[in-house]
């Protein structure tokens, strides 16, 4: 797949990165992903799709503070890239174009 073509995991981490802004690590990821898609995806699809999106440029990582809560161990922490902003807008207007007045095409039988 071409760097600039997004699968559906990678678009979604990206919305959940660009919606948590500084809260965004893998756990809080996945955790928004299911509460506005109501899907749920393993821990490791997550995992791997954030790193096929550090490798492509579209996001960036960097280790927080280690916490008492986490045994003295660090977070990943992630930031969309303005390359991964260009990347999921493209993404997003493609499916616009594509579902514009699909509506009625879809409820027919």
């Amino acid at each position: 797949m071409p760097p600039f073509l997004l699968g559906e995991l990678e678009q979604l981490v990206l919305l959940a990165i660009a919606r948590l802004g500084s809260d965004a690590y893998g756990v809080a990821i996945r955790r928004e992903i299911a509460a506005r898609t109501g899907r749920e995806f393993p821990f490791g699809s997550v995992y791997t799709a954030l790193g096929r999106l550090e490798q492509k440029g579209f996001v960036a990582s960097r280790l927080g503070d280690p916490t008492p809560e986490r045994g003295g161990r660090r977070k990943k922490h992630y930031a969309i890239t303005p390359a991964g902003r260009r990347a999921v807008q493209r993404s997003l207007d493609a499916i616009r174009v594509m579902a514009r007045g699909i509506d009625a095409r879809l409820e027919t039988p």
